[in-house]
C-alpha cells in the first residue's frame, strides 16, 4: 500500500467515512455530546478486558463490553523524551509524526473546531501543549496540571524503587507527587490532600451536573495524570496486589542489550540498574494500583454522564497517549518503539454503536477526524490522519496494512501483521521479530540468511515511510 505526504491515510474507506456513519447510526435530534477521557502510560495490556487477569478494571471493562475496541491502537512516534508531548500534538492537530511538533501554534486545534461549530468546550487535568494553545481550544477550564508531578524524596530517593533503604510509600500523602492540595487545585471549601485522579474526576462531575442544563451540545477533556509515575494511590488499592504475587513479564531482562539511544532517560532511572524480578514486581503492583484508582473515577464520571439524561447522545472515548515498558525488556519507560510502549487501549460508546472488536491497524491520532464526523462537523484540511468512522460501525476496510513509528534520531519502525523491524541508527543496530510466533518480542531474528528478502522489503517500506512523511531527521536506515 503506498502512502504519500499530504495524503497520508487518506483512504477511499475514510473519505466515505460520513456517509458510513449516517447509515450507521440512528438520526439525532440533538447534535451528539463528546466525553473523551485519556490516562497517562497506560499500555494496552493493562486493561482486564486486553486480556490481563492481573489487574481490575470493571469500568474501563463496562466501556469495552458495550463499545466498539480497537485492539490494535499505535502512536506514530516522538520528538522528545516526553512521548506524551508528541502523542497529544498528533491527537489535538491530527498533523502526522513530523509536522504536528512544528505547525501546532498554526493549525486549527480539535476542541477548537468544536467549539467553533458551536459546541461548550472543557478541559480538565493534563493538556502538556502550549499555554496559547490550551487558550485557544477550551472555552472553560478546572485545573490543568503539568506534564507530571514531582514526589518528595524519602531517604535521598523520590522514586528509584526499590533502592536499599528506600521507604517511599505510595499511599503517604506527605510525598507530594499525585498527592494534590485541594486549595491549590479546586474550589475547595476547605484545604485537604486528595490524589490527582480524584480532583480531576470531581471537576469533571461537577461540570456534567452543569450541562446537564444547557442546551448546547458539550464536548469533555479529561486527561489523567494516572497511572503516570509517580505511582500513587491509597492503601486499599495497594494492597490488592502484594507485589510478590505480581507476574514477572516472559520479555523480562535484567538490562536492555543495548543502549537504544536514550537508555539513562528519566524514566529509565525510576529503577535499579540492573533490573531485578522484584523490582520489576514492585513497580508492577504499584502500577496496577495506579490503574485500579484511576479506574474508579472513570467509573464516577461515566456514572455521571448516566445522570445527566444525555448518555443515549453522548459519544464516550477512552484511550491513552502511549503504553510503557514498567520492567519489559530491561526498561521501564516508553522511550522505545516495542509494543509495550507504542500501542495503547481505545474503546468509542455512544449512539449508534455496537460493541464489536476491531483488530485492523488504527493511530490514536485518527480521534479528531473521527469525531468531527459523528459530530457532523467538516474536518479541517490540514488533518492528515483519516477518520476511523467506517470501522467502528463494522463496514470498513483495512485502511493502513503496516504502521511506521519513530523516536529521535536514535530509533526507527515498521510493524505489519506478521512482522516489526527496528531499526537504531545511530548504533548500527536492527531487530526483527516474527509477531506471530513471538508478540513479546523476545528473539531477534535480524541477520538471519532465511530472512533477508523479509528484512530487505520491510526496510524498503520503513524508508517510504519516511519519505512520504518527510522523516528527515536520522541517519539513513
Amino acid at each position: 500500500m503506498q502512502i504519500h505526504r499530504r495524503d497520508f491515510l487518506k483512504s477511499a474507506a475514510a473519505q466515505a467515512a460520513a456517509l458510513e456513519i449516517a447509515r450507521g447510526a440512528p438520526q439525532q435530534k440533538a447534535r451528539p455530546n463528546f466525553l473523551f477521557m485519556i490516562a497517562d502510560d497506560l499500555y494496552y495490556h493493562g486493561v482486564r478486558a486486553m486480556g490481563n487477569s492481573e489487574v481490575e478494571t470493571p469500568n474501563i471493562d463496562r466501556l469495552m463490553s458495550r463499545g466498539c475496541v480497537f485492539t490494535s491502537c499505535y502512536h506514530q512516534g516522538s520528538w522528545t523524551g516526553a512521548v506524551c508531548i508528541a502523542s497529544r500534538t498528533m491527537l489535538n492537530t491530527g498533523l502526522t509524526a513530523f509536522r504536528a511538533h512544528k505547525e501546532v501554534e498554526q493549525t486549527p486545534l480539535w476542541a477548537e473546531t468544536f467549539g467553533k461549530a458551536g459546541y461548550k468546550t472543557f478541559i480538565i487535568g493534563k493538556w502538556h501543549l502550549s499555554k496559547a494553545a490550551l487558550a485557544r481550544a477550551f472555552q472553560e477550564m478546572g485545573p490543568v496540571s503539568p506534564g507530571m508531578f514531582a514526589s518528595t524524596p524519602v531517604d535521598g530517593e523520590a522514586y528509584n524503587r526499590p533502592a536499599p533503604g528506600n521507604t517511599w510509600t505510595p499511599w503517604d500523602k506527605s510525598l507530594k507527587g499525585q498527592w494534590l492540595h485541594t486549595a491549590q487545585w479546586a474550589k475547595a471549601a476547605h484545604d485537604e490532600i486528595k490524589h490527582s485522579a480524584a480532583i480531576w474526576a470531581d471537576g469533571a462531575v461537577e461540570h456534567l451536573q452543569k450541562v446537564a442544563h444547557q442546551s448546547e451540545p458539550f464536548f469533555m477533556y479529561v486527561g489523567f495524570n494516572s497511572p503516570h509515575d509517580p505511582r500513587q494511590a491509597p492503601k486499599e488499592f495497594c494492597d490488592r496486589y502484594p507485589y510478590a504475587r505480581i507476574e514477572v513479564p516472559p520479555n523480562f531482562l535484567p538490562e536492555h542489550p543495548f543502549d537504544q539511544g536514550d537508555h539513562r532517560v528519566r524514566d529509565e532511572l525510576l529503577a535499579p540498574f540492573p533490573r531485578t524480578r522484584q523490582a520489576v514486581q514492585v513497580h508492577r503492583s504499584e502500577y496496577y494500583a495506579h490503574i485500579t484508582y484511576m479506574d474508579e473515577h472513570i467509573g464516577r464520571i461515566v456514572d455521571a454522564l448516566e445522570r445527566t439524561g444525555k448518555a443515549d447522545n453522548t459519544y464516550v472515548i477512552l484511550t491513552a497517549d502511549h503504553g510503557l515498558a514498567v520492567g519489559q525488556h530491561g526498561l521501564m519507560g516508553k522511550q522505545n518503539l516495542y509494543d509495550h510502549s507504542t500501542r495503547m487501549p481505545y474503546v468509542i460508546c455512544g449512539p449508534g454503536i455496537q460493541h464489536r472488536k476491531v483488530d485492523q491497524f488504527m493511530y490514536q491520532h485518527s480521534t479528531f477526524p473521527t469525531a468531527c464526523e459523528l459530530a457532523g462537523i467538516p474536518v479541517p484540511k490540514p488533518v492528515e490522519f483519516p477518520s476511523v468512522g467506517p470501522l467502528i460501525h463494522g463496514s470498513g476496510k483495512e485502511q493502513q496494512d503496516a504502521m511506521f513509528c519513530w523516536y529521535r534520531t536514535f530509533q526507527r519502525s515498521v510493524r505489519t501483521r506478521e512482522h516489526k523491524l527496528i531499526v537504531y541508527p545511530e548504533v548500527g543496530v536492527t531487530q526483527l521479530f516474527d509477531m506471530v510466533k513471538d508478540p513479546w518480542e523476545i528473539t531477534n531474528i535480524a541477520g538471519k540468511r532465511e530472512n533477508k528478502a523479509l528484512e530487505a522489503h520491510l526496510r524498503q517500506r520503513l524508508r517510504k515511510f519516511q519519505t512520504d512523511l518527510g522523516d528527515d531527521s536520522a541517519k539513513p536506515v
